[in-house]
């Protein structure tokens, strides 16, 4: 993706989070020359890989199949983590597909901040095949039970969130506008708990056709050092 894209769908978050009451942190903010003057005492936050960060899954048509996210908390899969939990901001666009995937560990609660419908697609997969099954299951949509068959869609109104746990295949997208979307969760581990039922690209090579606006977490080795 250019540069410069990445930057344009990064102000539009800023003030679609922003007309929603969702304030981000300070260093949500910073340039990437604050970034360079404050990298020292920021040093958790590098680790963990907070911030914003972006992926097309490697599709090239970021519109169709893509997400924004800006991680606000997380801890590390160690025992001695400071922090058991994981926290994240996204923008689903309309119609704009997650592709699915689920987690060998993680549990964790999409939320429906506001903006059209989120729609959840599931499929509970075999542990040992990891293939999707014809197993029927329930998920909890704020703590009220549903019975779910294989495909089934879950929708989520602004207010609404779902309990996904693992082994749980679940692809998302918006219908009737942009949605923000809130992730709780345990650890979020993107390296080696994420299992895509069709191999996909995560992280986008970037052309730089102009100055980052904002640094994405996957910047911070190349640009910070």
């Amino acid at each position: 993706m250019k540069r410069s894209e990445i930057n344009a769908l990064i102000r539009s978050a800023e003030q679609r989070f922003s007309s929603r009451g969702l304030h981000l942190p300070e260093w949500a903010h910073w340039s990437p020359a604050d970034w360079m003057d404050q990298r020292e005492r920021a040093q958790e936050i590098l680790d963990a890989r907070l911030g914003w960060d972006l992926t097309d899954f490697g599709s090239g048509d970021f519109e169709h199949l893509g997400l924004l996210l800006f991680t606000v908390r997380n801890g590390t899969p160690r025992p001695t983590s400071r922090l058991p939990y994981a926290e994240k901001l996204m923008v689903v666009g309309d119609h704009q597909v997650t592709p699915f995937h689920f987690h060998w560990t993680k549990t964790e609660d999409i939320i429906n901040r506001g903006g059209g419908e989120l729609v959840v697609e599931l499929v509970m997969a075999d542990p040992t095949s990891e293939q999707k099954t014809s197993d029927d299951f329930v998920v909890y949509r704020d703590g009220i039970h549903i019975e779910c068959a294989p495909g089934d869609r879950v929708r989520l109104e602004p207010g609404q969130s779902i309990t996904l746990t693992p082994y749980l295949y679940h692809s998302f997208w918006a219908e009737g506008g942009a949605c923000v979307v809130g992730e709780v969760s345990s650890v979020n581990d993107d390296a080696t708990d994420n299992r895509f039922f069709d191999p996909v690209g995560r992280f986008p090579s970037v052309e730089e056709d102009q100055a980052p606006y904002r640094l994405l977490c996957t910047d911070y080795a190349e640009i910070l050092g």
